[in-house]
């Protein structure tokens, strides 16, 4: 079960965050979440900014330990108290998360935003009813009694595709299966209409036809709420699916941000392009091999001098030193294109439109 936190999550004592001025429904800025460990300070997320409105879905991509889940806890405030330091900002509706109490951010968890985890049998408490607990979580933000709570239980277990679900609504989490599991876990969620739902890695360990319903269930449930939505996941196939706009981390930082459109038709950094030339593809011939990124990410601890990403890529030469040296800054390509790459526009536009885009 996910630990709750007992303090604030920046360590001050606060009722209710005061207003903060923003465009946007979620507005995180600057976000930085450190981890004080003996061997070091892992900086899972590492001066992370987004936006995110009512009714429109993020997908944020990246390797395992790029710092997605950790962003997503962060939202939630879900990191066990005293173990992270968290700075920056995180506007829900103008209201700063950072330094909110455990109170106020607990009243909107559930209610306001929600999270679907990547392992509902884990995340699902085992010695009770899978009906109990999306009653239980309804409860908690309804005054209703328990029979009208169970009602709507029955109601959202139906909504999300549970067959016959007046009497699976007494069953444990460990009588589902896999796919029925993500959809009680959905149901959950969804129970108080949430305006902000997350899901972590929806789809992990289930088959290709029930992440398919998956999918197709939490873009109809969305269009139903008019939530905001952000989808965590290391397959570009699930954000193609779903998303309106894609974030691309690497190593606790964003390495490219744009449109689906753009990340997927004309994406501008070397990260991307090893993501997508890794990517099965349906209209490539089966001789054709992937293309994987060669090594591995970098510890958290020890993060490479300059761009992170240098040790790795196949084009730092091109950069006179500066991607060991120095750590881009994310900028405007046009449109709201951002990267954080030091190649210049033309080696972009002539490495992809001569090296990268051919093999894709």
């Amino acid at each position: 079960m996910t630990h709750l936190p007992d303090e604030p999550l920046g360590g001050v004592e606060t009722f209710e965050p005061p207003v903060t001025e923003s465009a946007a429904f979620l507005d995180v800025r600057d976000l930085r979440v450190h981890f004080p460990t003996d061997d070091g300070v892992v900086r899972s997320v590492d001066g992370l900014s987004f936006q995110l409105d009512r009714g429109k879905t993020l997908g944020i991509v990246g390797e395992s330990g790029s710092g997605k889940s950790v962003t997503s806890l962060s939202i939630m405030g879900l990191h066990k108290a005293g173990e992270a330091e968290i700075s920056g900002e995180i506007l829900f509706s103008g209201h700063n998360l950072v330094g909110a109490s455990p109170e106020y951010v607990r009243k909107l968890r559930g209610k306001d935003m929600a999270m679907i985890f990547q392992d509902p049998l884990s995340a699902m408490h085992p010695y009770y009813t899978v009906g109990n607990q999306i009653i239980e979580a309804y409860r908690n933000h309804h005054n209703v009694s328990k029979a009208v709570a169970r009602k709507h239980a029955i109601e959202m277990l139906d909504r999300v595709g549970i067959p016959n679900p007046a009497s699976r609504v007494d069953d444990y989490p460990h009588q589902f299966s896999g796919g029925m599991r993500q959809r009680a876990m959905i149901a959950m969620a969804l129970s108080c209409d949430p305006e902000l739902l997350i899901a972590d890695e929806p789809t992990t360990a289930l088959d290709v036809t029930v992440q398919a319903q998956i999918l197709d269930l939490i873009r109809d449930l969305q269009q139903e709420f008019n939530s905001a939505v952000i989808i965590i996941t290391h397959d570009l196939g699930v954000v193609a699916e779903l998303a309106d706009d894609i974030l691309v981390m690497y190593a606790g930082k964003a390495a490219e941000y744009g449109t689906a459109d753009d990340i997927f038709t004309e994406p501008q950094h070397p990260y991307t392009w090893g993501l997508l030339g890794s990517m099965p593809r349906l209209d490539r011939e089966r001789s054709d091999r992937l293309l994987p990124i060669p090594g591995t990410p970098p510890s958290l601890i020890n993060v490479p001098s300059g761009c992170a990403f240098h040790p790795r890529c196949a084009y730092d030469e091109l950069n006179n030193g500066l991607s060991e040296t120095e750590v881009p800054e994310l900028r405007d390509v046009g449109n709201g294109h951002q990267i954080a790459c030091h190649l210049s526009a033309e080696n972009r536009l002539r490495l992809w439109s001569t090296e990268i885009k051919p093999k894709l």
